[in-house]
């Protein structure tokens, strides 16, 4: 005989409308069906205007998937009661125009289906279709995921690896997320498209060692282009350089023969190729855009699916850098 509490446990999940706790592709196909269009021409205007967006948009997924799973809590701000992810150091250089094509996007979508679509799926859509847009792969993007009803600063730390993150570390990180270690250098290789400031790797050119001021890394004449071009960056913290100087808003697989080149702009970009579990997948993607593309497209689907809440693990954010809680 079933218990009085059992019973009422099988009730409430058959309650739960199956699309709950399961993402689809076709989530939103009754309840919101111009998502996709909307979506499109919000990020497609924001592209003809800020080509540079494409890369912001797709750090931000990064910075919020690494962190608790891709709930959107990136998005919070911090309020008089909670420090929230946005204002951690790391974050603090994500860029406005990424914030901004999520917000114009959540608004177009509470004109059209009120209170339907999550912030966290409107920020995989718009990085799927920025990576589309610069040239990279379409993959697919699951959709029901729900926005997190939390947005701790004290959580960003430990997840997202710094400009002079060592490999070993860098390698752990994932793997404690369940990437492997091929995942992690597909996934790298969004640094093809962006910038990234001169204060995450002036070290590298300026105060390297006692006896070696500029890493022996560079190549000599990029070192001598990047002192050239940071050479005021105390003084002014945006000055930035392309992590991929060659095709800087092409995504292509550039950024790894750049790396062969020394060309790496940050350390932790080029201890890819020094570390003997990375150079291999550095030298494969370096000769083969193919394989790099499909590569990168199964990681970061794999990537989008991480932490993801469903159901009353989360809630759909009237506004999206707000919990529903303080929001009027």
């Amino acid at each position: 005989m079933v218990s009085p509490s059992t019973l009422f446990l099988i009730l409430l999940f058959l309650s739960i409308p199956f699309s709950e706790s399961n993402l689809t592709i076709d989530y939103y196909k009754n309840s919101c069906p111009q998502l996709e269009n909307i979506i499109r021409e919000t990020v497609t205007s924001k592209y003809i205007s800020v080509p540079a967006a494409a890369a912001g948009t797709l750090r931000l997924f990064f910075h919020d998937c690494m962190v608790g799973g891709c709930d959107a809590s990136v998005l919070i701000s911090s309020n008089a009661f909670n420090k929230a992810e946005r204002d951690a150091d790391i974050n603090l250089a994500l860029p406005g125009d990424a914030f901004d094509v999520i917000v114009r996007a959540k608004t177009a979508l509470e004109l059209s289906c009120p209170g339907i679509v999550s912030c966290a799926d409107i920020l995989a859509l718009a990085t799927r279709n920025f990576v589309s847009m610069a040239g990279g792969p379409v993959y697919t993007v699951m959709l029901g995921r729900k926005d997190s009803l939390e947005s701790n600063i004290s959580s960003v730390e430990a997840n997202i690896p710094r400009a002079n993150t060592t490999m070993d570390e860098i390698i752990r990180m994932f793997e404690s997320k369940n990437f492997t270690v091929g995942e992690m250098v597909a996934l790298s290789g969004a640094h093809t498209i962006g910038f990234s400031h001169c204060k995450e790797f002036a070290y590298r050119l300026f105060g390297y060692s006692r006896s070696t001021p500029t890493d022996p890394s560079y190549h000599p004449k990029f070192s001598a282009a990047l002192k050239k071009l940071c050479a005021n960056y105390k003084n002014d913290s945006d000055m930035a350089a392309f992590n991929d100087p060659m095709t800087p808003s092409k995504f292509d697989n550039m950024f790894y023969q750049n790396l062969k080149r020394g060309m790496g702009l940050l350390e932790s970009d080029n201890g890819l190729l020094r570390h003997p579990r990375t150079s291999h997948f550095v030298d494969l993607y370096a000769f083969n855009q193919t394989a790099f593309s499909n590569d990168f497209a199964r990681a970061i689907e794999k990537l989008s699916l991480s932490g993801i809440k469903t159901g009353n693990q989360g809630e759909v954010r009237r506004k999206c850098n707000a919990l529903n809680t303080f929001q009027t």
